[in-house]
C-alpha cells in the first residue's frame, strides 16, 4: 500500500520552491513586478497607417461607436445604421432570434445581416466584429463538438492536445460566422468554492502558463503565419485580467487581496505566454484588487498590461462589467475607458452608453488621445484579422461548411481529451478495467445524460434544460459504455434509479454535480451535495448486496465525497467530460481480452479536500494536507490500494445555511424554483417558463440574470421555493422577518398573496397586495415580513418544505433581487 498523500512529492516540493520567499517581496506598487513582455505581433507600419487614414474621416459618433459591444438578444442589425457599434456578442443566453437551438445556418445568416448593415452604411465602412463564448468548443451551437471544461483538460497536461481543441473550435466557429471567442480563461483558481471553478485548468500556475500559448496558438495560428487570424482560425481573448480565481472566500466578481507579488507570479502566469503568442484581446475581469475593481484599474489595465507587458491589442469589458466601478453605472462609465477599457461590453445597456459617452467624449471628460487610442486598438485587430478584405462571413473559408460542425476527425479530439482527463482515484482488487463480457449494470442520474455531463456554457448559459437529442453528434457515458459491452459480446443495462432484475456482475454508478456557471455555482463549502443524484444511496444497496462498484463523479471541481469513496470500489473523476461521453468507456472497459483498452492518463490539476471546509488547498501551501495530492492520479501499471476514508466532513450542522433563499442570483442549494398549477409543478431553470397566466425567468440587477422576474396576466399559477423541511419556530418567535428585496414593473391592484407551505394541506398565506401595491415603479424596494404572520395564517413553521409561495391573480409585473430571513430591526411588519 502506498500513500495517495505522498505521490508526486517531488513536484509538490518544486512548487513550494517557487513560492518561497514571496512573502518577504515589497508589496509597493511598481511595474518591476511585473514580466516585461513583446507582443508576438509587433505594430506592422503598413496597418497603422491604414488606421490613421481611417481614424481621419471618422466622425467622433463612429469612433464612440467602435468602443461598445451589444448582445444581439438586445440590438437588431437595423439599429446599426443609427449606432455604428464595433461589436456584437452572444450572451450564453442569446442566438439568433431567442432561440438557444437555432440552426448553425441561422448564426452564419445573422452575421451577414450585421456585416452587411456595418459596411454600407453611410460614413465610415468599418465591419463590425461578433464576439462569442465559445469556451469549450464552439458549445452555443447544435451539434458542435463540445470538449471536457479547462478543469480536465488541465488533469489532462497535454499542451499538443490544447492547441488541437484550440484549432477545431476555431474552425467550427468560422463555419457559423463568428470571428471572436472570449477563450481561453486563464484563471488559476486557489478557492475550489468559486462557481468558475472548472474554467481553471490548475491552482498551479505553470499548467495555466503552458496551456495559454498553446489555446491562443490553436485558435489564432501562428503570428508570422498566412493564416494568422484568418482562414480558419479566429480572435482569441485572455481572461479575466486579473485575479478572478483568488477572490476572498472564492466568492465570484469579489475582491482579491494578494500582494503585487503574487498577483503577477500566480494570478498573472498566463498572460505574458499570451501575449507573445499574439493574443488579440484581453478580457477585463468583473473582480477587484484590494478593493478596486479591475473595470476602472488604470494601474493593472494601461501601465501593467498594455505598457509593460506590451499587450497591443484591445481590452473589452465583461457583461457590463464597467457599471460595478464606483460612480458609474451601467449606462455611463468614463472612469472605465480612461482606466483602459477599449470597448465596453454593454448587451443591453449599449444605447444609453453610446449617448453618455459620446457627451463625455465632447465634454473632455474621455480624452481625445484615450477615445483614439481605444479606437486605433479596435481597428488594429480588424485590420489584422482581415475583417476589411474578407468580404461577408458567409463568403469566407470555411463558412456554410456544415458538415465541420461535428465533424468525425473533430469528434476523435474530444474523446482523445475525455480519455485523457480522467484521474483514478481508487481501484480496489482492481475493479478496473471492467470485463466487456460481463453483465455490467449502469445507473445514476449523469449515465444517460449529455448535458449533465457537459456542465454550464453548453447551449446555453447555464447548461441545464436539454434533452440528449439537442446534441446530434454526442454520446453519452451510457452509450459509450453499452456500445463497448456489445461489441465485445457482453450485456449492459441502463437503470437510472438502480433498480435490476437480474444482479448484474458490476454496476457503474455516474452521478455529480448538476450544472452551473459563473456565480450561481458559488457554494459555502465543498460538500457534495445534489437534489437529483442519489448516487450515495445507489452505492450503499450494492454494497450491501456483494455487487462491485465503480463510481463515475461528474463535477466542476474537486469536492469531498468521501462517503461516496468508501462505498465505490473504483472511483473516477470524470470532471465535466462535454458530448463524447465514449471516452469514459475507452479506459474504464477492458478489451475482448482483459488487457486495457488506454490506460488512465490524469493527475490532478487541483488538490483533493480531506474535509467539505478545506476551501483554501493549493500545492505549496505552508499547512499542505489534502486528502489527494496534487499531481496524485492512479493507472493500471500502478495499481494501489487506498485505506478507509474518515467521514467525517468537518462542516457544523450550523454551516448549511436555511435563512439565505435567494440571494447574488443563487437560489439555496436546498431549494428549486418551480410553478405550481393545479396540483402539477414545473420547475424553472435558466430558461423562461410560462404556466397558467405567470411567467417566470430571470433579469439582471448587479450582474447577469441574478434577479427573479415574475410576470402575471391573471392566471392562477403559483411561484414556489420548496425543498427540505426546515423548523423555523426559533425564527418565527424570535421577531425574526422574511426581507424581500424587489421591483414592482406594474403595480397590481390587488390579488397579491404570500404564503409558507408546510406540507400537503398545510400552508399559511397572507395579503400582500399593499405592499407591492404602494411600492414606486421602476424602483428598487424592500419589505420585511415578520415569520410571526405566516405562523398566525397557519403555517407550521416546524415544519416549512417551501418558504416562499407567491401568487399574483391580477395582472402585475415583479422582479426580485433577494430573499432572506433576517433579525427584525423594527421595520417588519404584518401587512394589512
Amino acid at each position: 500500500m502506498i500513500s495517495h498523500k505522498n505521490v508526486l512529492l517531488s513536484s509538490v516540493f518544486a512548487f513550494a520552491l517557487l513560492f518561497a520567499g514571496c512573502d518577504v517581496e515589497s508589496d509597493r506598487l511598481s511595474v518591476d513586478n511585473w514580466p516585461k513582455t513583446e507582443s508576438g505581433t509587433p505594430l506592422d507600419p503598413v496597418v497603422e497607417a491604414r488606421i490613421d487614414s481611417l481614424m481621419a474621416v471618422m466622425t467622433l459618433e463612429e469612433k464612440v461607436g467602435q468602443t461598445i459591444q451589444a448582445d444581439i438578444n438586445s440590438i437588431t442589425p437595423a439599429d446599426i445604421l443609427d449606432y455604428p457599434l464595433g461589436s456584437v456578442l452572444n450572451g450564453g443566453n442569446s442566438a439568433p432570434g431567442a432561440n438557444n437551438k437555432a440552426a448553425p445556418a441561422e448564426w452564419l445568416a445573422l452575421a451577414d445581416e450585421y456585416w452587411e448593415v456595418s459596411t454600407t452604411r453611410s460614413g465610415a465602412a468599418i465591419p463590425i466584429l461578433w464576439g462569442t463564448d465559445a469556451v469549450h468548443g464552439h458549445n452555443n451551437i447544435v451539434g458542435a463538438t463540445v470538449f471536457p471544461h479547462n478543469i480536465g483538460l488541465g488533469a489532462a497536461n497535454n499542451p499538443d492536445l490544447i492547441r488541437d481543441i484550440g484549432s477545431v473550435t476555431a474552425r467550427e466557429t468560422r463555419v457559423t460566422g463568428q470571428d471572436w471567442t472570449f477563450a481561453p480563461t486563464l484563471a488559476v483558481v486557489r478557492d475550489d468554492r468559486w462557481g468558475r471553478t472548472y474554467e481553471g485548468y490548475s491552482e498551479d500556475p505553470d499548467i495555466v502558463a503552458r496551456y495559454s500559448g498553446s489555446m491562443v496558438e490553436g485558435l489564432q495560428g501562428s503570428p508570422g503565419d498566412s493564416d494568422f487570424l484568418t482562414g480558419d482560425h479566429v480572435i482569441s481573448t485572455a481572461k479575466h485580467f486579473l485575479g478572478d480565481g483568488g477572490t476572498v472566500n472564492g466568492v465570484d466578481q469579489g475582491d482579491n487581496v494578494s500582494s503585487e507579488a503574487d498577483l503577477s507570479r500566480i494570478h498573472g502566469a498566463g498572460y505574458p505566454p499570451a501575449i507573445e503568442e499574439g493574443v488579440q484581446t484581453v478580457m477585463a475581469s468583473f473582480s477587484s484588487w484590494k478593493g478596486e475593481k479591475m473595470h476602472g484599474s488604470a494601474y493593472l489595465l494601461t501601465d501593467v498590461l498594455k505598457n509593460r507587458m506590451g499587450f497591443n491589442g484591445f481590452v473589452v469589458g465583461d457583461w457590463n462589467g464597467h457599471g460595478q466601478v464606483p460612480g458609474c453605472t451601467s449606462t455611463s462609465c468614463a472612469a472605465s475607458l480612461n482606466a483602459g477599457v477599449d470597448m465596453f461590453m454593454a448587451p443591453d445597456s449599449w444605447k444609453d452608453l453610446f449617448a453618455a459617452t459620446l457627451e463625455q467624449a465632447e465634454s473632455g471628460e474621455i480624452s481625445e488621445e484615450r477615445l483614439d487610442d481605444a479606437v486605433r486598438r479596435i481597428l488594429r485587430v480588424k485590420f489584422r484579422t482581415g475583417l476589411f478584405e474578407t468580404g461577408a462571413p458567409s463568403t469566407r473559408a470555411f463558412a456554410g461548411e456544415y458538415e465541420l460542425i461535428g465533424a468525425p476527425d473533430h469528434l476523435a479530439i474530444a474523446r482523445q481529451a475525455v480519455r485523457e482527463s480522467l484521474v483514478l482515484l481508487k481501484n480496489e482488487n482492481q475493479t478496473l478495467p471492467i470485463n466487456p463480457q460481463s453483465n455490467v449494470l449502469v445507473v445514476g442520474d449523469g449515465a444517460d445524460n449529455i448535458g449533465k455531463q457537459s456542465g454550464g456554457w453548453t447551449l446555453n448559459w447555464q447548461g441545464t434544460g436539454h434533452a440528449n437529442s439537442d446534441f446530434p453528434n454526442g454520446e453519452s457515458i451510457w452509450k459509450g459504455i453499452q456500445s463497448a459491452v456489445a461489441a465485445a459480446g457482453g450485456s449492459a443495462t441502463l437503470s437510472v434509479d438502480g433498480s435490476y432484475q437480474v444482479k448484474p456482475d458490476i454496476a457503474i454508478v455516474v452521478f455529480g454535480e448538476d450544472p452551473y456557471a459563473e456565480f450561481q455555482g458559488d457554494r459555502p463549502d465543498l460538500m457534495y451535495e445534489s437534489e437529483t443524484s442519489n448516487g450515495l444511496q445507489m452505492l450503499a444497496e450494492f454494497s450491501e448486496a456483494g455487487i462491485p462498484t465503480v463510481s463515475v463523479f461528474l463535477s466542476g471541481r474537486p469536492m469531498w465525497v468521501n462517503r461516496e469513496i468508501n462505498k465505490s470500489d473504483a472511483f473516477v473523476a470524470s470532471w465535466l467530460p462535454g458530448t463524447q461521453g465514449g471516452g469514459v468507456a475507452d479506459v474504464i472497459i477492458a478489451n475482448p481480452d482483459g488487457s486495457a483498452n488506454h490506460d488512465f492518463k490524469g493527475k490532478l490539476s487541483f488538490s483533493w479536500p480531506a474535509l467539505a471546509t478545506q476551501t483554501l488547498l493549493n500545492v505549496g501551501d505552508e499547512n499542505y494536507d489534502p486528502l489527494f495530492a496534487y499531481g496524485y492520479g492512479l493507472t493500471y501499471e500502478e495499481p494501489s490500494s487506498l485505506e478507509m476514508l474518515a467521514e467525517d466532513s468537518g462542516r457544523s450542522s450550523s454551516e448549511s445555511n436555511s435563512l439565505v433563499l435567494f440571494s447574488d442570483g443563487v437560489i439555496s442549494s436546498r431549494l428549486a424554483l418551480s410553478i405550481e398549477s393545479g396540483g402539477e409543478s414545473t420547475e424553472v431553470g435558466s430558461e423562461p417558463v410560462s404556466v397558467d397566466g405567470i411567467r417566470v425567468g430571470r433579469m439582471d440587477r448587479y450582474a447577469q440574470e441574478d434577479a427573479i422576474h415574475v410576470t402575471s396576466t391573471g392566471g392562477a399559477g403559483v411561484v414556489v421555493l420548496s425543498g427540505d423541511s426546515v423548523d423555523y419556530t426559533r425564527e418565527s418567535n424570535g421577531d425574526m422577518a422574511l426581507a424581500i428585496e424587489f421591483r414592482v414593473d406594474e403595480s397590481p391592484v390587488s390579488g397579491v398573496s404570500l404564503g409558507m407551505g408546510c406540507g400537503e394541506g398545510c400552508s399559511g398565506t397572507i395579503d400582500v397586495s399593499n405592499v407591492f401595491g404602494s411600492a414606486q415603479a421602476g424602483e428598487w424596494s424592500r419589505a420585511d415580513i415578520l415569520l410571526s404572520c405566516f405562523a398566525a395564517a397557519g403555517t407550521d413553521m416546524s415544519n416549512v418544505y417551501a418558504p416562499f409561495r407567491l401568487s399574483m391573480s391580477d395582472p402585475a409585473e415583479i422582479t426580485i433581487s433577494s430573499l432572506r430571513v433576517v433579525p427584525n430591526e423594527g421595520g417588519a411588519v404584518c401587512p394589512k
